[in-house]
C-alpha cells in the first residue's frame, strides 16, 4: 500500500469509517445468522473490509475483472441484489450518504466524502463485485 493511501486510511478509520466498516459487519452477521442469507453475508464482509480501508482499491465487478460470469453476475446475483436493497442496502447506503455530506462541510473531508459516496453506491448493489488493488 503506498504510503498517501496508508495515511488517507488511517485517517477515515479515525473519522468515521470504522463505524461503516461496522455497520457491514451487523448486516453480514444478521444474514449468517438466518442461513439463508449467506451469500449476502460474504459479500457484505467483503464490503466490510473495503469499507474499514478504501484508499488505494477499488470495487469492480466480477465478470469484468475475471472475464466470465459466475452465480454472482448472472440472473441470480441480479435477484440477490434486489433482495439485499430492499432488505439492508438502502440503510447502508443512507448511513454512507448522511456521512459524506458530513465530510463534505470541510475541504480536508472532501475526498473522505468522495469514498463515501462510492460506498453508498455499492452498499445498494454489491453482489458480483471483488475488491482490486486500484
Amino acid at each position: 500500500m503506498a504510503p498517501v493511501s496508508l495515511l488517507l486510511n488511517i485517517l477515515w478509520i479515525v473519522l468515521g469509517g470504522f463505524w461503516m466498516a461496522v455497520g457491514w459487519v451487523v448486516a453480514a452477521v444478521i444474514m449468517a445468522i438466518t442461513i439463508i442469507g449467506l451469500p449476502w453475508a460474504r459479500a457484505a464482509f467483503n464490503i466490510a473490509a473495503y469499507t474499514l480501508f478504501p484508499f488505494g482499491q477499488k470495487a469492480v465487478s466480477r465478470d469484468v475483472y475475471f472475464g466470465r460470469e459466475d452465480v454472482g453476475t448472472g440472473l441470480l446475483g441480479f435477484l440477490g441484489n434486489l433482495i439485499w436493497l430492499v432488505l439492508a442496502g438502502w440503510w447502508l447506503a443512507l448511513g454512507h450518504l448522511v456521512t459524506a455530506v458530513l465530510m463534505a462541510v470541510t475541504i480536508i473531508g472532501i475526498p473522505f466524502a468522495w469514498a463515501h459516496l462510492k460506498l453508498a453506491g455499492i452498499a445498494l448493489w454489491p453482489i458480483g463485485k471483488t475488491i482490486v488493488p486500484a
